[in-house]
């Protein structure tokens, strides 16, 4: 009855969320800070078309829904490599610790690094000769646990910071995330082969305000006077901004399922806090050769319905090749456009041990 309750409380946490979580035209396009949470991290779930919400069950449901960690079948480390447009790195680490009777642990960096950029200004318009850097990361700490056999919860605590040259901004989020086995369309009439359903609300937390020293500037505060006033330092006052909030609701089945074979379907209905609500749909098949490991084809289409969408078709492969005691090997790749911005690349590579 205890289990029940907590379960339920959870649930009703998650759906209250949701109406925190608001959109309205005109959309806030751009009103929201560190927008490079929105991301996707991981070639499993960017292939999908983001639609990774009820399925994940690697370390990068770190991103995608905490609760996905908790269904993860071994230790785990994984590092991502995904090229950004205007030639921006983006790159993830993390780790993943399955602790008995406690639940899971996870422990990852995300960061963009935008390299070195020429200073300019009126006079100088070519460029000074100086050159400042840019860089935005969020570290965090997760935690996941099976509540019931069809039931589990997950929760990550990140801490973000963006900077450019001597300016910065840092602000504390968290995320909340569950995951459901039914019984739903399941074509052999156990759970385990139903429909999963996922919720997850992503950075929650505080505003985001830059500060530093590169909004100092000089002014004369009496103009008319006689005094020496005119090196007298002042400071431009920023705004705080808001994390880009999102609400994730998404359904994943297996219609096909054999000894060896299997196709996934999954969508997500997505509720952001800065554009238009949307949709994400994808598919996988999977093929098992037993002894050796499993590969995979994978599929899908972003954004769906949204206001001005430059995404569209994603695509991506993989395997998962065992090594001796029940170690393994995870490599993938995902592809998608994003419009007049370009293709992007991502390369995921894992181990399980």
């Amino acid at each position: 009855m205890l289990l029940r309750k907590i379960i339920y409380t959870i649930l009703g946490l998650l759906f209250i969320s949701q109406g925190i979580v608001y959109s309205q035209k005109p959309y806030r396009v751009g009103t929201t800070a560190a927008s490079f949470l929105e991301i996707g991290v991981g070639s499993i779930g960017i292939s999908l078309g983001d639609a990774y919400t009820a399925s994940a069950n690697d370390l990068s449901a770190i991103y995608w829904n905490p609760a996905g960690l908790a269904n993860m079948e071994r230790n785990e480390v994984l590092f991502v490599y995904q090229p950004w447009v205007a030639d921006i790195n983006s790159m993830f680490a993390g780790l993943g610790i399955m602790v008995p009777q406690i639940g899971t642990l996870g422990l990852s960096i995300f960061g963009l690094d935008y390299g070195d950029i020429e200073v300019t200004n009126m006079d100088y318009q070519e460029g000074t000769g100086e050159k400042y850097t840019a860089y935005d990361y969020v570290v965090s700490l997760s935690y996941a646990r099976k509540l019931a056999t069809w039931f589990s919860f997950g929760a990550v605590a990140k801490y973000v910071t963006s900077k450019i040259w001597h300016t910065q901004g840092n602000a504390f989020a968290l995320d909340l995330g569950v995951q459901v086995q039914t019984h739903l369309l399941s074509f052999s009439g156990q759970r385990e082969d139903g429909m999963k359903i996922g919720m997850s609300i992503s950075n929650y937390g505080t505003r985001m305000q830059y500060d530093g020293s590169d909004l100092l500037f000089p002014v004369d505060i009496d103009p008319e006077g006689s005094g020496n006033y005119q090196n007298s330092q002042a400071k431009h006052n920023l705004r705080e901004w808001e994390l880009p909030l999102l609400f994730r609701v998404g359904i994943a089945l297996d219609p096909i399922k054999t000894s060896n074979q299997r196709i996934t379907v999954s969508a997500d209905a997505l509720h952001p806090n800065n554009m238009s609500e949307y949709v994400n749909v994808g598919a996988q098949y999977q093929f098992t050769s037993p002894g050796i490991g499993d590969f995979f084809l994978r599929g899908g289409y972003k954004a769906i319905f949204a206001s001005d969408s430059q995404y569209g078709a994603t695509f991506g492969a993989g395997f998962r090749l065992w090594l001796a005691a029940n170690n393994a090997l995870k490599v993938d790749y995902a592809f998608h456009s994003i419009g007049v911005l370009g293709n992007i690349h991502c390369s995921s590579i894992g181990f399980t041990f």
